[in-house]
């Protein structure tokens, strides 16, 4: 028999999965093409679910349910929280935009949403190998989907198709990984696997073997080189409302996944991945920035921009273990933490301005589209700014902060190893630098082509979420101790419940 606090456990997904389904079957008999009433019920499930999650998150506690298959802790908390958030803001910028493309006919974008948001949850919540991943598979089943949505574009429907193959691929990696572990350990709990490898019984070799693929898969789902290859088709071909649900808040959950199988489950095995990882941060590093670099289409420059971020994210992740020392593992994964959400709060902004900007028949996606922003809307162009100078990582605002405590974190290690990396990332920020500061230019200093000349009109209440986006990114970078100490708190209950 389920004990209560397995079904307290899962109260938000209970919601969220009851919802998606009543709101599928409402849509049948909403007239409105805009679908205004599936739009409103969808926010305020999801206010709803972000309220449960934030109740959830401040108590503190860690609980488990279904056996130990689910885990409710302040991380999971936190980062379902702001991933819904994210969701809510996705929607609002993308809505109009879905509509000028007949997107939003039978309310698929809006269900597809909720059960990509539900994959999330089930990733950051799941403490069982097998619970992972049936959270990614809805994730990722969902995103498909939505990549495909715009049924009269060819160019979607191949980033759908590339998108598939290489996700199937991946998956592939993560599950052969795991079965793997599973034959070595003897369990899918997370807990006796930790256990298990700790105890030295387990072949190093089987446990390295299945190592390798689960942090392929990983990789992937990150878009860490050199598993990057899908990003960048898939981010230019997919509709703009879809690739920046893709590019927001599953950061949140692949960042969790991490947390969740490198930290809870394979900690004793760090020396091992943080090799791995350190590799492909390097790659992305570089890759990332020089490739964006060349890039006309802005949103395949901010998907070069993405695989060169989660480069820095990866930077956090492996300064956690020295030389069998965790003590700097609250600092480096608190830090990574922080990078992650600060990150998808500026991707937000930069996406919802390309959203905002695009018109029935012209998409907006082009750098040059951008020309004259300022004459045309100082508020878009302010935000855009914003959102461009917190990914170069200038002061003050949050995405320095982000790099910094990154930096701090890998420099308090100690190891010569990381010092060299550190460098190496603030040389290739410099490069990075450049690509966001030649945006800003455009948009200040470029004359508008005749075609972009048009006052530019938005929904109030998209206008309203962009001026908040950019409050934020300044704001967190003007005083980010509150989140920052949020992070510390999150990581800190997991550091203490395996031991550390």
């Amino acid at each position: 028999m389920i004990d209560k606090l397995s079904w307290i456990a899962v109260y938000p997904e209970i919601v969220l999965l009851i919802m998606a389904c009543v709101i599928a079957l409402a849509d049948l008999w909403v007239k409105s093409p805009r679908r205004t009433a599936t739009y409103v019920l969808t926010l305020l499930t999801l206010g709803v679910v972000a309220a449960m999650e934030a109740t959830y998150a401040t108590t503190g506690r860690t609980f488990y349910g279904f056996g130990n298959m689910v885990v409710v802790d302040p991380m999971g908390g936190w980062l379902k929280f702001f991933a819904t958030i994210s969701l809510m803001a996705t929607l609002v910028y993308g809505r109009p935009y879905a509509g000028d493309r007949g997107m939003l006919h039978g309310g698929e974008f809006f269900t597809l949403s909720l059960f990509a948001l539900l994959g999330m949850f089930v990733m950051i919540s799941g403490h069982n190998f097998l619970v992972i991943y049936m959270g990614l598979e809805l994730l990722t089943l969902s995103s498909y989907a939505l990549v495909a949505l715009r049924r009269d574009s060819a160019i979607a429907s191949e980033a759908a198709m590339k998108y598939f193959v290489l996700g199937a691929l991946a998956s592939g990696f993560l599950l052969y990984g795991l079965s793997m572990l599973y034959g070595a350990t003897g369990s899918l709990d997370l807990n006796e696997v930790f256990n298990a490898i700790a105890s030295r019984q387990v072949k190093h070799q089987v446990l390295v073997f299945g190592l390798v693929f689960i942090v392929a898969g990983l990789a992937f789902k990150l878009g860490a080189v050199p598993f990057h290859m899908w990003l960048p088709d898939v981010y230019q071909g997919a509709p703009t409302a879809v690739t920046l649900l893709i590019g927001g808040a599953p950061q949140l959950a692949a960042f969790a996944i991490c947390i969740r199988l490198l930290v809870e489950g394979l900690l004793p095995l760090a020396l091992d991945w943080q090799q791995m990882l350190a590799l492909m941060a390097i790659g992305s590093l570089l890759i990332g920035n020089l490739a964006a670099v060349a890039q006309s289409n802005l949103k395949r420059m901010l998907a070069f921009s993405t695989i060169a971020q989660m480069g820095f994210l990866l930077l956090g992740l492996l300064a956690g273990v020295v030389n069998g020392n965790q003590l700097n593992a609250e600092t480096a994964y608190s830090a990574a933490m922080f990078y992650a959400i600060t990150y998808v709060l500026t991707t937000l902004g930069a996406f919802g301005i390309i959203l905002l900007l695009a018109r029935a028949g012209h998409e907006s996606e082009e750098i040059t589209d951008l020309a004259g922003l300022n004459q045309r809307s100082p508020l878009y162009a302010g935000v855009m700014a914003i959102a461009m100078f917190s990914l170069a990582g200038l002061p003050p605002l949050v995405g320095f902060y982000a790099k910094l405590s990154v930096l701090q974190a890998l420099i308090s290690s100690g190891q010569t190893s990381a010092l060299v990396l550190a460098v190496f990332a603030v040389i290739m920020s410099l490069i990075g630098a450049f690509y966001y500061l030649r945006v800003v230019k455009v948009m200040y200093f470029d004359a508008p082509a005749p075609h972009n000349a048009q006052p530019i009109s938005a929904p109030a209440d998209a206008s309203a979420v962009l001026a908040i986006n950019g409050a934020l990114i300044l704001i967190l970078g003007l005083v980010p101790g509150g989140l920052m100490t949020l992070c510390a708190e999150s990581i800190g209950s997991i550091v203490k419940s395996l031991g550390i």
